[in-house]
């Protein structure tokens, strides 16, 4: 047999894409790990449909998973795919718009016949003609028949049979991009340790794809993607969710307090209790409630007992929860509160990822009811935000939202994982002299008040919902009110001195300044950099801390001609930074398609603005 051909790459990024039950995402997590441990830089988007059980075979069933894996820094998971695994025709007119331009498309060719076109909502028996696909290199792979025949003497049904497809096309992908089946070999022995007919079947498919992919060739060759130059350290590939819940149980070891979690299950949050969940030997006592309300009520309990507490959730929860969050506020308790935003309104669109909640955490809450706001830039920085979002609650007891989202939640990276002694200390506002102790006493300088718990010999208080006086006492007294809230709000200002400065990428002055916040980051630094290699004068400032906002924003901002605000909403961003720092004209560009940005409109809008 002659040699394959191998091309060497910089970055590609694959699509795998098929009905919900075709194990889409288990298939590209596998092959993202697998990428990551040859030494990869890498970024996912697993891109489920909103639907538990869509039809069968339809565009509104697809499940995708992109990777984007490379030997330089990858900050996205590509704004359009090389290659695509397509396991009907759905996936195919799903993703056309997703292709890269002379990309490869690997499709079942068993599942590409009348009745799934019709599935599939196609007026044509040919899809690739139908969705403008003829320039690709279409590899037709009999996956179905191939399935059936590896698995056949091993006596199963067929439906069990066709579960194994997906590791075919897995196989056929890890040879074709030179992935060695190591770990995917392990994974599957363990995962499936007490079903070893599971763990037969599906190896035997994995290495019929993988050497029916040195049969192919005449018809494709191998690609070669390097491993990236990164730190020397460990490793590990990590989605958002999951270093939210270690950054929180890093924060209480550092606090030295057990961790509570109260929640109430909801996509794409759900995983952050489950990590938590997992943890008991850490400490960590978890609360699957019955309602958001009670998952955040036990969370306020938490606090009050002196746990780190901790509730998580997506815009539709963290709705109901705004009067408790109210309670919090009044109590002071040091609280936190995760929001891993999404489509809405309502149930809204519950597997995309959307920026639309940022004012409803600002601001929606009856009364004047301010809290510390947060936003995680990238999956691994979650992990930092969930720590410093502890952090700031315990020591200035105050609560505070951090904002994730979906994108960020389910996508995920490689992690440098640190070292305890590499964190900063926490250090709780635990009172001390029971002789001097007032329930709402302060610190003369961060305004934050004691933190007295239940079993503390002589700090017996009372705190709650209504106003009180500084020994604890319900008080109705016109100003005594109006000074509460006055220092209330001070007391979430003068966090600030825990705010680093807003750093620039690029230069401290210039044309135009990208501004963003949140999980928009990967696709504005991608965007930024094309743009300075094509001789535009753009910076970029990217916000983490929004209340308050950084001590430095009027003088970053005063070095650009035009400031242009992105953000997956309709200018929530854009419109609180019109209130607090109005000298400034603010551009908008703004998507609400339950989609990450593309770096490609992203460059566009900029260089719209530049042209203006």
């Amino acid at each position: 047999m002659k040699e394959a051909k191998v091309i060497e790459l910089d970055e590609v990024a694959i699509r795998f894409s098929g009905d919900s039950g075709d194990g889409m995402q288990l298939t590209g997590t596998l092959f993202s790990d697998a990428s990551a441990l040859l030494g990869n830089d890498i970024s996912t988007f697993p891109d489920y449909p909103s639907e538990i059980r869509a039809p069968q075979g339809t565009v509104g069933g697809v499940s995708g998973f992109q990777v984007q894996f490379g030997r330089k820094a990858i900050h996205t998971p590509g704004d359009f795919a090389h290659v695509l695994v397509a396991m009907n025709p759905a996936a195919v007119k799903a993703n056309a718009k997703f292709m890269n331009p002379g990309g490869m498309i690997i499709f079942d060719s068993d599942a590409f016949n009348d009745k799934n076109f019709k599935k599939a909502g196609l007026v044509t028996d040919d899809p690739f003609t139908e969705c403008n696909l003829l320039d690709y290199n279409k590899i037709p792979i009999p996956i179905t028949t191939l399935t059936q025949e590896s698995l056949r003497d091993l006596g199963l049904d067929n439906k069990s049979i066709l579960r194994s497809k997906n590791m075919l096309a897995l196989g056929l992908v890890c040879w074709i991009f030179n992935r060695p089946l190591d770990y995917i070999e392990e994974y599957l022995k363990t995962k499936f340790a007490k079903k070893p007919l599971v763990v037969e079947s599906n190896l035997r498919v994995l290495h019929a794809g993988f050497n029916y992919g040195s049969n192919l060739q005449h018809t494709t060759p191998q690609y070669m993607v390097n491993p990236a130059s990164i730190e020397p350290g460990v490793y590990r590939n990590i989605n958002g969710n999951q270093a939210t819940g270690w950054g929180l149980i890093a924060a209480a070891e550092k606090a030295g307090l057990e961790l509570f979690v109260g929640s109430y299950p909801i996509t794409p949050a759900t995983e952050i209790l489950q990590t938590l969940a997992e943890r008991k030997d850490l400490g960590v006592k978890s609360f699957q409630a019955e309602d958001e309300i009670a998952g955040i009520a036990t969370a306020i309990g938490a606090a009050f007992a002196g746990d780190l507490a901790v509730t998580t959730t997506s815009g539709p929860g963290f709705a109901l929860k705004s009067e408790a969050i109210g309670l919090a506020v009044m109590a002071e308790l040091p609280l936190v509160i995760i929001n891993v935003q999404r489509g809405g309104p309502s149930t809204g669109l519950p597997t995309k990822t959307e920026q639309s909640d940022l004012l409803q955490a600002l601001y929606g809450r009856n009364g004047e009811s301010p809290v510390v706001v947060l936003a995680a830039s990238t999956p691994s920085d979650c992990f930092w935000y969930a720590f410093k979002a502890a952090k700031i609650a315990l020591e200035r007891m105050v609560p505070v939202v951090l904002l994730t989202d979906g994108f960020l939640g389910n996508g995920s990276e490689p992690w440098k994982l640190p070292s305890m002694e590499e964190l900063p200390e926490i250090k709780p506002r635990f009172a001390k002299d029971a002789s001097i102790f007032k329930p709402y006493r302060r610190d003369e300088e961060t305004l934050a008040r004691e933190w007295a718990f239940p079993g503390m010999a002589g700090f017996q208080h009372r705190i709650g919902g209504l106003e009180k006086n500084v020994a604890g006492t319900v008080s109705h007294d016109p100003e005594n009110h109006q000074k509460n809230t006055e220092i209330r709000k001070a007391k979430v200002d003068k966090v600030v001195s825990m705010v680093p400065d807003l750093e620039v990428c690029g230069d401290d002055s210039g044309d135009v300044l990208l501004v963003g916040w949140g999980g928009t980051y990967g696709h504005m630094l991608s965007a930024l950099r094309e743009l300075r290699l094509e001789g535009k004068n753009v910076s970029l400032a990217h916000f983490n801390y929004i209340m308050p906002l950084p001590s430095n924003v009027r003088e970053v901002f005063s070095g650009f001609k035009k400031i242009i605000v992105c953000e997956l909403n309709m200018g929530q961003f854009a419109s609180y930074l019109r209130d607090k720092e109005p000298e400034f004209t603010y551009h908008q560009f703004n998507k609400v398609q339950g989609l990450p940005f593309t770096v490609k409109e992203l460059k566009s809008a900029v260089t719209k603005l530049l042209e203006e």
